[in-house]
């Protein structure tokens, strides 16, 4: 079922949480609303849930212009960052509860409920209460509950905030596994990036009330629309233009800063004039790459991203003077791709 967005704009008070927001969800996608806290993507998702009015504007969902129907009216799941989940029932009589509610069938019920507890792979558990699960089991326990009935969308607002990053990430693999089994249009809520990127199929980038930009997880990295984009997502260093790094490499006179993403900076431990010299102050192992600080002539810094295999392969110390040279860069205004030299050397 696909969602349309138009016009809307939502204020509290004399704050803006929401101004001239048109969205477009096609059906059977997994959309994140990303951005900081204040930027406005609860109180969209909300909106869209019947939670909260708009001042302007519409909702459309599936066709229908729901922007005043009753939020029982609108057949949307949603699931909330603390579960929300009662106590006193338990995992099978929680999954019901919305089923019983509708006055379906105890057979339908039954049938129902053993289906999702296989879907939610908790087939052993449906007779414990929730103060008996872990929070991700909780959590497949909230989701399940709001599938129960059918709905045409579902709408989680930071479903994974309250867990732990391990449990985070198997709970990002399969709410996407999930998605793909249901095919339901879902919008998700996160301030994560990587959540994001991880789950969605696109995102849309929010800050102060407004849309920054809307496009898959590779759009918003690779061609950002706007600084802020460019800055919110993923790590960035921010390069005055006046700067070596730079101007030995563009022949281009900048008013503005140049983005510059970590892993687009080559690194040698061999002396090249060409480049530009800097000094090791500190190298960071992150897993499965290695981050290196470096300090320029100039006492700017600058951060960059490393595979492990070309770490290994640079013998890398603290300390030690290495020559970098970029190999893509961004315009600070526009964010338009200023510097392309992505072809690779060998150190």
């Amino acid at each position: 079922m696909s969602i349309i967005v138009e016009h809307v704009c939502k204020n509290f008070g004399d704050f803006q949480a929401l101004h001239n927001i048109n969205l477009e969800i096609k059906t059977g996608t997994l959309v994140a609303l990303l951005g900081p806290s204040g930027s406005g993507k609860s109180t969209l998702l909300r909106t869209i849930a019947g939670l909260e009015t708009p001042d302007i504007g519409n909702i459309i969902i599936n066709g229908q212009n729901t922007t005043h129907l009753d939020v029982r009216q609108r057949n949307i799941g949603f699931v909330f960052q603390h579960y929300a989940l009662f106590k006193h029932l338990t995992v099978r009589q929680n999954i019901a509860f919305g089923l019983e509610i509708r006055k379906k069938s105890r057979n339908f019920i039954k049938h129902r409920v053993e289906e999702l507890l296989a879907l939610i792979q908790l087939e052993g558990l449906g007779n414990r209460y929730p103060a008996q699960l872990s929070g991700g089991q909780r959590q497949r326990v909230a989701l399940a509950r709001a599938l129960a009935v059918q709905p045409e969308v579902l709408l989680l607002d930071e479903p994974f905030g309250a867990l732990d990053a391990k449990v985070r990430q198997e709970l990002r693999s399969w709410l996407r596994h999930l998605h793909d089994e249901v095919h339901i249009t879902s919008v998700f809520v996160t301030h994560d990036q990587e959540e994001a990127m991880a789950v969605a199929d696109e995102i849309v980038v929010m800050n102060n009330g407004k849309i920054e930009q809307v496009g898959t997880p590779a759009d918003i990295y690779d061609r950002p629309a706007t600084p802020f984009v460019m800055n919110f997502i993923g790590a960035v260093n921010v390069v005055p233009p006046h700067i070596s790094l730079v101007a030995e490499h563009t022949t281009e006179v900048l008013p503005h800063p140049v983005f510059i993403r970590p892993h687009d900076i080559e690194i040698s431990a061999l002396a090249n004039p060409q480049n530009t010299p800097a000094r090791i102050q500190r190298i960071t192992h992150l897993g499965w790459e290695v981050q290196v600080d470096l300090i320029l002539a100039d006492h700017h810094q600058l951060v960059v991203h490393l595979s492990r295999e070309k770490f290994t392969k640079l013998h890398l110390k603290k300390g030690q003077q290495v020559f970098i040279k970029p190999k893509r860069g961004y315009r600070g205004d526009t964010c338009e791709v200023l510097l392309d030299k992505a072809s690779a050397y060998s150190a």
